[in-house]
């Protein structure tokens, strides 16, 4: 077996990589948009923003009764990504999906429903996307539900049905992420 050894980045070398807060403002944004329905936690509301920042989401929709900044909470989970993520409150979520299709956008929710497939099904032809997360009890609500294009849901084969809200985003935005760079050939490190 050879072993080859890693070099793992030191801090700086990270930061070096890392675009400023104008930088990403500037950036093109890739095709993907976030819709949150309805998230109770502060907490997870920052997560999700810091997952947007990652794949330069082009547009965060926050919904419902979601917190939304400016709160200490977001921000703390967020680092900084509230100020590099576009983002919109509508307290009735259905502006922000009659927004999100008059553009074209097709509505991707997460949610375990008899018509959903694996996110591994999804085809390349959904974008722009918009991937949508509900509440962390209820899920997406049946207007929002009605309203979508597709329902995607992550396979759960242990004991429990469900992942965290924010990391069943953070699945699904990347694995839209993945299927984008890899049909444009881009590859944004």
């Amino acid at each position: 077996m050879t072993t080859r050894e890693m070099h793992k980045l030191s801090h700086s070398e990270i930061a070096a990589r890392r675009k400023s807060v104008e930088q990403a403002i500037a950036s093109s944004r890739t095709p993907i948009y976030g819709l949150i329905e309805n998230v109770r936690s502060l907490y997870n509301v920052g997560s999700i923003f810091r997952t947007s920042d990652a794949v330069l989401l082009s547009r965060l929709y926050i919904t419902g009764f979601s917190p939304h900044p400016p709160r200490p909470e977001i921000s703390k989970t967020a680092l900084g990504a509230v100020e590099s993520v576009p983002w919109s409150f509508h307290k009735n979520p259905m502006e922000a999906v009659e927004e999100l299709k008059s553009k074209g956008v097709k509505l991707i929710v997460l949610e375990q429903v008899k018509e959903s497939v694996p996110i591994w099904e999804l085809s390349t032809g959904v974008f722009p996307a918009c991937i949508a997360v509900g509440n962390e009890i209820g899920g997406i609500t049946k207007d929002v539900l009605d309203a979508a294009d597709i329902a995607v849901e992550i396979p759960m084969l242990g004991v429990k049905h469900s992942l965290n809200v924010a990391v069943a985003y953070g699945v699904a935005v990347y694995k839209l992420f993945e299927m984008y760079t890899r049909l444009n050939g881009e590859r944004k490190l």
